[in-house]
């Protein structure tokens, strides 16, 4: 049998492909096997390269061969080629993994159920605004190997999902920033919220006295696993209470305070661009780490203050016949939905659904019963929507494409009323991705 002892590639999307650019242009074997069709985009760049690639298909004996595996994070371990690999002990790996044995940057790692993107987008913009040249990447935007491999930078901002901490081994952050644990994704996790949990905590992995930890002080799932460790780290706690801490921040009558090395950083919470309790720890995330990078005060009291959200986040869409339409796509879990819920300060038509993560909707249920009006499904399986709800609500509709979903949300609406797009759901069932159902919702909007 011919030994291949290659690198092998499972996905051939963007981590997938970034990876395979980099891996080619460090001279190393390379193979990249996809199950799914590649995009024309990610082909023609692998055949630029002259990448070895099949999609359609796995074949099991060459990738038994490989000396290592770089597997994308949207692939579940429980699917029989991974099972293969385990059983012949081959090394699987992630891309962010791999990526890092090729760069000497300073990397700070951002990790939480929710709030990473914001506060990841918020970071990344200090640092460009210090001047610093820096990478945003991870679980956004174009991959941490792709730019290792095309731009290498001095200090990366990295997006990091539960699936891509799931694949690290010697990888390590110099600023690790945890911002809350709440159940999500547990269909990957046996239904386990204590294996989720480890997974998020995966982020001090490999971290030392030498590097830092910020943490969100709040959030009680967090402080109790830290609680039980015995990490030897330098801790900066985050919180919306007065702290009585060295090094960390918090609010304190109407004012956003940083400490670190006896000076205090300060500016009102009506000053930040983005508004909402949830921003506010975002927004104490990025500046404590940023003072951790010596960024100038009034460099981040000014990034803090006219920072633009992302988009598919509380998104404002617009208004029609008084009616606003708000664009939240990106909220894939109940706590998202319930960041959503709690800040609409109007009657709301709540568009819900999509593929359930394991999904315990008692905790919104308070909220939902004040709040919502009515609630629009965008789905294929509504049933669990209906369960939860249909005793508190009278108006529960069912819409399988987002203009479907928004012209029955437009009609059960009336002037003065919005209409929320926050699945807590995922949305590969009728929709590419968050971006393409959040995409669809605002064309649909636009077409009213």
């Amino acid at each position: 049998m011919k030994r291949y002892r290659e690198i092998v590639v499972l996905g051939a999307a963007e981590s997938g492909t970034g990876a395979a650019v980099l891996a080619a242009k460090k001279g190393l074997k390379i193979f990249v096997s996809d199950k799914g069709a590649i995009k024309e985009t990610y082909k023609s760049v692998l055949t630029h390269f002259e990448i070895d690639f099949e999609e359609g298909n796995h074949d099991l004996k060459r990738i038994l061969s490989a000396a290592e595996i770089i597997k994308s994070p949207g692939i579940p371990d429980t699917i029989p080629i991974m099972e293969a690999i385990s059983k012949a002990n081959i090394p699987v790996i992630s891309e962010i993994e791999f990526a890092s044995r090729f760069t000497t940057a300073k990397i700070i790692g951002i990790t939480g159920s929710n709030g990473k993107t914001t506060t990841t987008l918020l970071l990344g913009y200090i640092l460009k605004t210090a001047g610093l040249n820096v990478g945003v990447a991870g679980n956004i935007g174009k991959s941490f190997a792709w730019q290792v491999a095309e731009n290498d930078k001095d200090v990366f901002v990295l997006e990091l999902s539960s699936f891509q901490l799931d694949g690290m081994r010697n990888f390590k952050v110099d600023i690790s920033i945890l911002l809350n644990i709440t159940p999500d994704h547990l269909d990957r996790y046996d239904n386990k919220f204590e294996n989720y949990v480890y997974s998020k905590f995966r982020i001090l992995q490999n971290q030392s006295k030498n590097e830092a930890f910020i943490y969100c002080y709040d959030d009680p799932v967090i402080r109790k696993e830290l609680a039980e460790r015995k990490a030897d780290i330098k801790r900066f706690p985050i919180s919306l209470g007065k702290l009585n801490v060295e090094n960390g921040a918090y609010t304190d009558q109407g004012k956003l305070i940083i400490k670190h090395n006896k000076k205090e950083f300060n500016m009102t919470l009506e000053q930040l661009a983005l508004q909402g309790k949830h921003n506010v720890y975002n927004s104490m995330a990025a500046g404590v780490a940023a003072k951790l990078m010596e960024i100038r005060n009034d460099t981040i009291k000014q990034c803090l203050s006219d920072f633009q959200n992302i988009a598919h986040r509380l998104e404002y869409v617009g208004s029609v016949h008084g009616i606003r339409f708000i664009n939240d796509s990106k909220a894939t879990n109940v706590n998202s939905t319930w960041y959503a819920l709690e800040s609409a300060e109007h009657p709301t038509v709540w568009i819900v659904g999509g593929i359930d993560k394991g999904n315990d909707y008692d905790f919104i249920k308070p909220l939902v019963k004040q709040k919502v009006k009515a609630i629009v499904c965008l789905g294929m399986d509504n049933q669990k929507i209906h369960e939860a709800f249909g005793d508190d609500i009278e108006l529960i509709f069912d819409t399988q494409s987002a203009a479907e979903a928004v012209q029955a949300a437009y009609q059960m609406a009336s002037k003065g009323d919005t209409v929320l797009l926050s699945p807590a759901c995922a949305s590969f069932d009728l929709f590419e991705n968050y971006e393409d159902r959040g995409n669809q919702f605002k064309k649909a909007v636009n077409n009213l």
